[in-house]
């Protein structure tokens, strides 16, 4: 998707602060501009799992490394005078890791509903945009070549990585429609922003909707990879995907470092008056009220679904169903942790945890109260068995709360069993 629109006054701007001008510091966006976005992506999802899950350091814990990861590579960025490939995606790739780490932190720390999350996410952005707009007259990522552009744009890449992820998250997990429903509506709103585009909605408003799309998309892409073929995935794993993943982002920017295929020599121009178009304010609005009134119409409709299933599910003694599959395989783990077969209990765990992410999109909305109970448990026992060195007592202790927890959710099956 090519964008030419810049304000006409840019490159007057960058003469006069001549402490401040520079060539454009981000790239030209071909299709390997959206091949590393989608990549970046699914990487910001698989690396902060990997980092929290795996590496057991907690969702602080890993906010507080790559956060200031992050600071330092923002900052080479802003002190750069042009475009380098391999410092600008990786700011991409920790933004988008420390972006998903902002609604997670929300989410479960905070305890703040994704539908809070996902609104506030969308006021900041547009407050984002408005501003930028405001001071600059171009939102165009072609005309990147003063630093207070620069700290917009990234500001800008900060929160759609942010909402993209509570939408995503908000759609996958408390509407119920799973990574790949998910997946399968965003690539068909992105599809239906091309064919506006290509039917003329303006290029810059079409490219940052596509932007914010790609990330649940990218999302939808690791979950279906890392989870176990048991429960429709690949069973690549976080770790293994997300080293798969970084080398094709690093194979990618090498190549585009060597060919400059993605290099812009000059900012654009535009004639005086030229991107000053009645037509691109009454677009915007156009799409703002199609997004609220499809998703808002979407929401209602889906959570109508929820609130019947709910009124079922709340007479029934197992409140989430058939629990017996998660049962079986804690009954497994705490088996191999009293035999003393840790490094056991440590790969039949994960079986545990890819069922879980696979079983949240039909498991929270039938009673969300009872599966936050149950999801606190589970990272419990995760966090116990996946410990640099985990303690046996401490790892029978937490497989212990969490199969009576079951037991309590489902007990005419544990009585049965």
């Amino acid at each position: 998707m090519q964008q030419s629109l810049v304000d006409s006054s840019d490159v007057g701007t960058a003469s006069r602060l001549q402490g401040w001008q520079m060539l454009n510091k981000v790239p030209q966006v071909t299709i390997f501009f959206w091949i590393i976005k989608v990549l970046c992506t699914t990487v910001g999802e698989t690396v902060s799992d990997f980092l929290n899950v795996n590496l057991n350091l907690g969702l602080n814990g890993t906010a507080i490394a790559m956060g200031g990861l992050l600071l330092v590579i923002l900052f080479l960025q802003f002190r750069a005078k042009k475009y380098i490939p391999g410092l600008y995606w990786l700011s991409v790739v920790l933004i988008s890791v420390f972006g998903t780490l902002l609604t997670d932190l929300m989410t479960d720390s905070l305890h703040i509903p994704l539908e809070t999350s996902t609104a506030f996410f969308s006021l900041a952005l547009a407050i984002t945009f408005v501003v930028w707009y405001a001071r600059e007259g171009t939102l165009s990522i072609h005309s990147i070549f003063t630093l207070r552009r620069e700290a917009f744009y990234w500001l800008a890449i900060l929160f759609t990585f942010a909402l993209g992820t509570a939408s995503g998250d908000l759609m996958a997990e408390s509407l119920g429609f799973g990574y790949l429903v998910t997946g399968l509506i965003i690539c068909g709103a992105v599809v239906a922003v091309i064919a506006a585009w290509r039917f003329g909605l303006d290029e810059i408003l079409a490219f940052w909707l596509v932007y914010i799309m790609t990330r649940p998309l990218g999302a939808s892409l690791g979950d279906y990879l890392t989870q176990t073929q048991a429960n429709g995935g690949l069973g690549l794993g976080a770790a293994v995907t997300s080293g798969l993943f970084l080398a094709a982002i690093l194979l990618v920017v090498i190549f585009l470092t060597i060919t400059r295929r993605d290099f812009i020599a000059a900012p654009e121009t535009v004639s005086e008056g030229q991107e000053q178009r009645p037509s691109l304010v009454w677009q915007v609005v156009g799409v703002v009220a199609v997004l609220v009134i499809v998703s808002g119409s979407g929401y209602y409709w889906r959570s109508t679904q929820l609130a019947k299933l709910r009124t079922v599910t709340a007479a029934s003694a197992s409140p989430l169903g058939d629990l017996s599959a998660f049962r079986k395989i804690t009954q497994d783990t705490l088996g191999l942790v009293h035999s003393g077969d840790l490094a056991g209990a440590q790969t039949r765990i994960t079986d545990l945890e890819s069922a879980w992410d696979s079983g949240q999109a039909q498991l929270k909305p039938m009673n969300s109260d009872k599966w936050t109970v149950l999801d606190t448990s589970v990272d419990h026992v995760l966090r116990s068995l996946h410990a640099a060195q985990p303690d046996a007592k401490v790892c029978a202790t937490a497989l212990q709360s969490l199969l009576d927890s079951i037991n309590t959710l489902d007990p005419q099956k544990a009585a049965g069993g």
